[in-house]
């Protein structure tokens, strides 16, 4: 690439290729292709100029020099640029649109005479006064019309000046409102996004590098280690352990093999895997997720909706007082000076911008919002609904006992059982099977075909005997096998808080095995920091038993506890809890959850939650620990604090502006001034981080709860 050094001073280099040098496509790639040497620190390029800027270390700047000579243009592709580079690119876009403005006024005051500024003005002020048109034709009396106002009355004032100021004022004001909004959704966009240029395509069983907006679904590609996953798609071939913490939070890889599903988004630690393509990049899960965020109007705040018309319709009463204000002191300057004083750009502006802000700082704490209001909606909450299986357990059911009624010892009922159960894996199979593994029990089959009875349990035949394991209600209803009560007392002093499973053989109870599904390690903590924050009453719904759903719900700190729950039951549970007049908070993670899920004013899935579950959900957590609910109501509630301290601010300051428009304190240019800056300087403050960066924060949440 041909060149010229236009500054070159020690460990900072500046060439200039001519504006023609490169697309604007090349940046990225160029940027990249510089980057990618060790002794280069940061580089910049510029399509208006050919400008490319290198900041390397010391003793490198022949290398560097020659690194810029070997580009070749033609020879690179378009790269899709990082989330730093769009984030940087916006900033830059941003800085030279204010300085060129800047510049332009300032030119234009020195350099164009009075009159020729004066027809500028009128012609730039037809903008504005055309945009209030449209808005009264509209039958809207909004924003628009405000400034349509104030511009036309200091042109019919012939107050060039002032309205000049205005404008500019106007302008910068817009420029800030969507340099904001692009930058907020910019960084919770690229926090989700994938960023892959190209795969490894098979076809005919040879790989082809291709660039991945080639990709077809139903398309074969082939994906290493240490490369992310680009699409969504099914294994057909190999196996791979893989790190799916950007879907599920959990930061132990897992291995997946032919049949299984990946998700684009994750990345494989070791292995290598033959995809097909499902869905391509702009139809993955985690694209939806993006997109669902980024263009969710119908999920806007209830503050953020109400905001809106409240700015709206304060409008009205700026057109009052000017009025008054024209009629009382026929002053034109001062009823001016009313019209600028705009308290609803501010309230507009500020609020969406909070809320965007809070969304993606949510997702810093890996936490999934599909919308605004569900942070007001969280924040209201006094009630807190758990699923307990899978929520406040981790659905990994362990042996805790075994206990004989019968000539066999406890060794040897489990391993029968585990002989049994190892036909049908269910969570409560594999504990058995795996306490026997534990005990260095080798359960060597001794039984004929085995029978599965769904939601009952298992029959076969064992020794010449029937043998069937499986609950109370099958081994004594279904298969009258008489329990005395005797056995049942002792089963009910030794089972606690675990699950019973029992086995009889040849028609009489052989004994019994304790199934516990211990809670997660930090669920006590996260009751304890969810109450502190406000939430009045937590309730646990479950499917086990009275007895040990109850020791559960102690341990925990459970404040309401339904046992024996249907999947169905949630449901009419949730909504009975809103009938009492509770704002409700349903976390699950199962699809037997989901009724209950979508019928709570706000739902929350796990990370390992079922798929519909996480469909349903208006939240998920992408981490595992159940104390970033506490985190994330700390947010929430943050934000609205935020919220209404703005509108505070904003009419308290504005109303000092107005009152000093009115005793003529200050002009209509300074009142627009002032206000102007105000709104950017709310606004700047709203995207702001709600919450501390103590680290002890982000583990446990329990700094934030006060």
């Amino acid at each position: 690439m041909k060149f010229q050094i236009v500054y070159d001073k020690p460990c900072r280099i500046r060439f200039r290729c001519g504006s023609r040098a490169f697309d604007k496509s090349l940046e990225t790639a160029i940027i990249k292709k510089i980057s990618s040497h060790s002794f280069v620190t940061r580089s910049e390029v510029h399509i208006e100029n050919g400008g490319i800027l290198v900041y390397y270390k010391k003793g490198f700047r022949d290398s560097v020099i020659k690194i810029v000579k070997a580009i070749q243009p033609e020879k690179l592709c378009p790269v899709v640029p990082d989330s730093d580079i769009q984030i940087a690119e916006i900033d830059s876009r941003f800085k030279s649109s204010l300085i060129s403005i800047t510049v332009k006024r300032m030119i234009s005051k020195l350099l164009i005479p009075a009159p020729v500024r004066c027809m500028i003005t009128t012609v730039k002020g037809m903008k504005y006064i055309l945009n209030g048109l449209k808005a009264l034709s509209d039958f809207k009396l909004n924003v628009d019309v405000l400034d349509a106002a104030s511009v036309t009355a200091c042109l019919i004032q012939k107050n060039h000046k002032t309205a000049s100021s205005i404008m500019f004022l106007l302008s910068v004001s817009s420029l800030l409102e969507g340099y904001t909004k692009e930058r907020t959704r910019a960084v919770l966009t690229n926090s989700l996004a994938v960023n892959v240029d190209k795969v490894w395509l098979i076809n005919d069983g040879t790989e082809v590098l291709i660039p991945v907006s080639e990709l077809n679904t139903g398309d074969c590609i082939r994906v290493r280690t240490g490369s992310m996953i680009p699409v969504d798609g099914e294994i057909i071939d190999g196996e791979a352990y893989v790190n799916e913490s950007s879907m599920t939070g959990e930061p132990l890889a897992v291995m997946r093999s032919s049949g299984d599903t990946v998700f684009a988004g994750t990345v494989i630690e070791e292995g290598n895997i033959s995809i097909c393509v499902r869905e391509i990049a702009s139809n993955t899960k985690i694209s939806k997720i993006i997109d669902l965020i980024d263009n969710s109007e119908h999920l806007k705040a209830g503050v953020q909706s109400r905001a809106e018309h409240l700015a709206d319709s304060i409008v009205p009463f700026s057109f009052v007082g000017f009025g008054l204000t024209m009629l009382l002191t026929g002053n034109v300057t001062k009823a001016v000076s009313v019209l600028m004083v705009d308290y609803s750009c501010a309230i507009k502006l500020s609020t969406p911008i909070a809320v965007i802000s809070a969304i993606r700082e949510a997702s810093d704490h890996n936490i999934t919002v599909k919308g605004g209001k569900y942070l007001e909606e969280f924040a209201g909450a006094d009630t807190v609904v758990f699923d307990k299986t899978g929520t406040l357990t981790k659905a990994e059911p362990v042996l805790e006992k075994v206990i004989s009624f019968s000539t066999y010892t406890e060794e040897e009922i489990l391993k029968i059982s585990a002989c049994l159960e190892e036909h049908f894996p269910h969570s409560v199979a594999r504990a058995i099977v795996k306490g026997a593994s534990e005990r260095g029990l080798d359960h060597e089959e001794e039984h004929t075909d085995v029978q599965y009875i769904v939601a009952h349990g298992i029959a076969t035949e064992f020794n010449g005997e029937r043998a069937v394991i499986g609950s109370r209600h099958f081994i004594s209803d279904d298969e009258n096998i008489p329990i005395t009560a005797e056995q049942q007392a002792k089963i009910d002093e030794s089972a606690g808080a675990c699950s019973v499973v029992y086995l009889a053989i040849g028609g009489r109870l052989a004994g019994v095995l304790c199934i516990s599904d211990p809670p997660r390690a930090e669920a006590k903590k996260a009751v304890e920091l969810l109450k502190k924050s406000g939430i009045h009453n937590v309730v646990m719904l479950t499917g086990d038993g009275q007895k040990s759903a109850e020791i559960v719900a102690e341990s925990l700190g459970i404040t309401e506890c339904h046992s024996q729950v249907l999947p169905e039951g949630k449901h009419s549970m949730v909504e009975e809890i809103k009938s009492r007049g509770h704002r409700t908070i349903m976390v699950g993670d199962g699809i037997n959850d989901a009724p209950a899920l979508a019928s709570a004013n706000v739902s929350v899935a796990m990370s390992d939650a079922s798929d519909i579950a996480r469909e349903v959900a208006d939240i998920t957590l992408r981490g595992s620990d159940l104390t970033e609910l506490a985190v994330f109501r700390e947010l929430s509630k943050r934000l609205m604090n935020r919220i209404n301290r703005n509108y505070r601010f904003i009419v308290g300051f504005n109303s000092l502006l107005l009152l000093s428009g009115l005793s003529g304190i200050i002009t209509p240019s300074v009142s627009a001034l002032l206000h102007n800056a105000s709104t950017m300087a709310i606004c700047a403050k709203s995207m702001l981080p709600l919450l501390d960066e103590d680290e002890k924060c982000r583990e446990s949440g329990e700094n934030l709860i006060k």
